[in-house]
């Protein structure tokens, strides 16, 4: 894997997140992954906006809405989301 493939999750968090339509979700508040394998599960959003919290997405335990990382499809100035992934 190439050095520039790889990310530190310091990268990740406070990133804005967006669909690929460009509709603002919130940012990047905290990653969850799974502790044995390391897969990455869900991106916590901090900041929701208006527009994602109409929508019925997953909420953490502490109600914190969450994204699942399999909707992620670009990282870079911003987390780039499939929306019709999570709806």
């Amino acid at each position: 894997m190439a050095e520039d493939d790889k990310k530190f999750s310091r990268q990740l968090i406070g990133k804005t997140v967006v669909s690929k339509a460009g509709k603002r979700f919130g940012e990047v508040g905290d990653i969850v992954f799974e502790t044995r394998s390391g897969e990455l599960i869900h991106l916590v959003l901090k900041n929701p906006t208006s527009y994602c919290e109409k929508l019925e997405l997953e909420k953490s335990k502490d109600g914190k809405l969450l994204i699942p990382f399999s909707a992620v499809i670009a990282s870079g100035d911003f987390m780039v989301i499939a929306e019709e992934d999570i709806i």
